[in-house]
């Protein structure tokens, strides 16, 4: 297969005490899927608190977005179907995904593609099929070929302007700045390379003449302002499959999880509810946000559990405890994101030895002036091996770029930090 292994990202726990007390039936599970240009976790973090408590949430990224590894060369709907068949397979040999359970795929854009590629491939791997705002043939040839020819030459920033007028309905921008921000950072940070195979792959796909081998129930969910996918192109899927339906989201354009997730949920639910158990099909509302934190269980790959162990390793096992136990309700999920992001995506990355992440590090919060962090990073870039003297020498090249005062107070908190550990 041409594309890496695709890793699971868990966006909530399989089971949630607080909001099935006493329960021990295994939850069911959806596997859902990114459009082109963002990451899973980004584009359905805001659907995921109406589900948590009552499934089990488990996405995948495309090739070069989110977590997934870049591809090194080009790669068609077809694989990335088996790419995900294969991965649920291996979840369920692990007894992450209890099938007898339920299990429900679904996919946004060219993950409503995956989608439907992965029903009429593989027809009965899952319980249930959604697509959410795709088609069984996505534009024209020649505009991906002209898509890919520019971002494999310009980059992914040059898709920024066009997706923010494709992607959200009127006036989303406005009311839902932070959603809208967070999905177009996953398209700017996406590899073109690897954006461009996928616009690639979309060229050569088109699945009209095999609607009528999907034999799954198959949900086709269109938003209302969709000029990419409009609400003909789901009414035409779910007329073309054994038993499909379609349902046109108002308010919504191309990214209908992210700017309707109660209504995403409620969706979900329906197509889930013969296993889920009694009384929770309704249009239920918020739990409360996802967490991949303790309480949740972690797949493989999932950057925690390495962020964890760096984190300890750089700052003591005394330190992070000490974190630990100040953590609270409102602190919880910071602690989360700077154990899985910085330490478990930045800080374990094998291009620069940790001395010189230190020394980047104490740069930075000088020129900050973040002093307190200042204090801990010394301490971290000793247990890291920076020398006494390594530790002058940035903090006096810091005075030149960052100012004479911030580095003055910078060595005031070093020769503190140094005095306590030679007194320790």
């Amino acid at each position: 297969m041409s594309i890496p292994e695709l890793t699971p990202t868990l966006l909530t726990a399989p089971q949630d005490a607080a909001d099935a007390p006493g329960s021990a039936a295994p939850r069911p599970t959806l596997i859902v899927g990114p459009s082109l240009g963002t990451g899973v976790r980004e584009l359905w973090e805001p659907t995921v608190p109406h589900l948590r408590g009552h499934v089990q949430v488990i996405g995948w990224d495309l090739p070069g977005h989110g977590v997934g590894a870049p591809a090194a060369e080009s790669f068609s709907v077809t694989e990335l179907a088996a790419a995900v068949a294969t991965m649920i397979e291996r979840l369920c040999s692990r007894g992450v995904v209890d099938r007898s359970a339920g299990l429900a795929v679904a996919g946004v854009s060219l993950g409503g593609a995956v989608t439907l590629q992965l029903g009429a491939d593989r027809p009965g791997l899952a319980d249930a099929l959604a697509m959410f705002c795709s088609a069984a043939r996505l534009g024209t040839a020649e505009s991906w070929h002209e898509r890919a020819e520019l971002v494999e030459r310009a980059g992914t920033p040059t898709m920024v302007a066009g997706s923010t007028e494709r992607w959200f309905a009127p006036g989303f921008l406005a009311a839902q700045p932070r959603i809208a921000t967070n999905l177009l950072h996953s398209l700017q940070h996406a590899d073109r390379h690897s954006y461009a195979h996928a616009c690639l792959a979309l060229a050569d796909f088109d699945l009209r003449e095999r609607l009528g081998e999907i034999s799954d129930p198959l949900l086709a969910v269109a938003g209302a302002h969709d000029a990419v996918t409009p609400p003909a192109d789901a009414e035409a899927v779910a007329a073309g499959a054994a038993q499909g339906r379609s349902v046109v989201v108002d308010g919504a354009a191309h990214l209908v999880p992210a700017e309707a997730p109660e209504e995403t949920a409620r969706l979900l639910r329906e197509l889930l509810a013969p296993f889920l158990a009694a009384g929770e099909a309704p249009s239920g509302g918020t739990s409360g946000a996802a967490s991949g934190g303790a309480a949740a269980e972690r797949l493989p790959g999932d950057p925690y559990d390495a962020g964890m162990r760096v984190r300890r390793e750089v700052l003591s096992d005394a330190h992070v405890d000490r974190a630990q136990a100040r953590t609270t309700d409102f602190t919880a999920d910071f602690q989360e994101l700077i154990t899985r992001y910085a330490w478990g995506s930045i800080w374990t990355r094998d291009g620069l030895p940790r001395t010189t992440r230190s020394a980047i590090t104490l740069t930075a919060l000088i020129a900050g002036g973040y002093w307190e962090e200042l204090e801990m990073h010394v301490r971290a870039a000793r247990r890291n091996g920076m020398t006494v003297a390594e530790v002058k020498e940035v903090f006096l090249q810091a005075a030149i770029y960052c100012g004479v005062p911030a580095a003055n107070t910078a060595f005031s908190i070093g020769q503190r930090v140094l005095d306590e550990d030679d007194a320790g």
